[in-house]
């Protein structure tokens, strides 16, 4: 299929963009339907903006716990479940497979 360069306007900033043919082929090659509805500066922007957001809600909050073998305070990225044992870094390491 042949493809010719278009002009969209930007959803975002409302600016004129052209969809070049070699984009359309990769769209196609990629099997998207639907145009590029953002220019590619408001995409950069959006793609950062949700960079940025991906690696502020991937930092965990860490729990002090005890750990249920040696009794030592530790802290687990997780909120322990009930009824369950939570070990330290070094316990866990140590008996992992019976784990």
């Amino acid at each position: 299929m042949t493809y010719q360069d278009r002009t969209l306007t930007c959803k975002e900033c409302g600016v004129p963009f052209d969809f070049t043919a070699s984009e359309q082929a990769f769209y196609a090659e990629k099997g998207f339907q639907n145009d590029p509805s953002r220019c590619p500066s408001c995409r950069s922007a959006r793609k950062q903006q949700t960079n940025t957001n991906r690696r502020a809600s991937s930092q965990r909050e860490m729990v002090t716990v005890v750990c249920n073998s040696c009794g030592q305070e530790t802290q687990v990225p997780f909120n322990p479940t009930s009824g369950r044992p939570v070990y330290c870094r070094e316990c866990f390491q140590a008996n992992k497979r019976t784990y």
